[in-house]
């Protein structure tokens, strides 16, 4: 009876045993189930943060892209009122150069007037000429100032 005894309680321990065993897997396998899903979550929020990144990093594209259209409208602007300033001054260059000739021009007239006072000699003729009836004179007063922009490269 001992025999049976002893053979009932080895049998009981490997039930224990055996229980023991199934606790212990069913244990491990509850773990790793926890972890799985704990790793399932960390990488669902680490694609949500990626995510986030990514669309703050296009965010900021789209804002750059804004801006730096911006500032080339700004320069093409920029230019175009200096190419006109540009243009503008040439003309106001060509004006002055022309305006300048005429007073140098009106100048030696007055200067050879008040030296000759007025007196044209010739050989044997001597003419006295009001130089304000002379209509050679007026010719200068009535000329335009001619300027292009095409006259002068920049």
């Amino acid at each position: 009876m001992m025999a049976s005894s002893s053979g009932n309680s080895s049998g009981s321990t490997q039930l224990q045993n055996s229980g023991s065993e199934e606790d212990l897997q069913h244990v491990m396998d509850q773990r790793k189930r926890k972890r799985m899903l704990s790793n399932r979550e960390s990488a669902r929020r680490s694609r949500m943060r990626k995510q986030k990144h990514l669309d703050d990093l296009m965010a900021q594209v789209a804002q750059l892209r804004k801006e730096n259209n911006e500032i080339l409208s700004s320069i093409n602007i920029t230019n175009q009122r200096y190419l006109t300033v540009e243009a503008d001054n040439s003309i106001l260059r060509a004006q002055a150069m022309e305006l300048s000739h005429r007073y140098q021009s009106l100048n030696d007239i007055l200067n050879y007037m008040n030296t000759s006072n007025g007196v044209f000699e010739t050989e044997d003729l001597h003419v006295t000429v009001d130089p304000f009836m002379n209509p050679m004179n007026y010719l200068y007063l009535n000329q335009p100032i001619i300027a292009s922009v095409d006259m002068f490269p920049y």
